[in-house]
């Protein structure tokens, strides 16, 4: 089998209809657009959002509250997801997207959620109280790059 050999599955691709082709294809001459009106033009339509002239959804919501653009993102794991490292290993930010417990780069908080049975060194951006006592009941270090 070669790369050139390769096929879609039978059935699993449609020709796609084209428009304009004729009258005995169904779909000639307007092109399924119909006759006159705005639809009807090249260019024609009326911009995303447009409601015929009453007021949009978007204007008629009530505006509360302001997006902070400094606000930062963090990447959250909870306690219990460090138990499939090994004893006394230092956990990093990087290990954990090598590893695959975090999928993209970012700011790494831990959460205390779960249990947490072996004594690790864990460094991350930011712990919650939660996951500092227990980390540290474990026997493991806390280290906030």
């Amino acid at each position: 089998m070669r790369l050139t050999d390769l096929r879609p599955a039978k059935g699993s691709r449609r020709k796609p209809v084209r428009k304009g082709q004729g009258h005995g294809s169904g779909l000639g001459k307007t092109a399924g657009r119909g006759s006159k009106g705005q639809n009807s033009r090249s260019g024609g339509g009326v911009r995303p959002g447009f409601e015929g002239g009453q007021m949009p959804l978007a204007r008629r919501m009530p505006k509360r509250g302001f997006t902070n653009i400094f606000k930062r993102e963090f990447l959250e794991i909870n306690v219990g997801r460090l138990n499939s490292f090994e004893d006394g290993t230092v956990v990093t930010p990087a290990l954990l997207r090598e590893t695959g417990v975090v999928s993209k780069r970012g700011a790494v908080k831990i959460l205390g959620a779960g249990e947490l049975k072996k004594s690790l060194t864990v460094q991350a951006h930011s712990f919650s109280k939660g996951a500092m006592e227990k980390i540290q009941a474990a026997g493991g270090k806390v280290e906030v790059i």
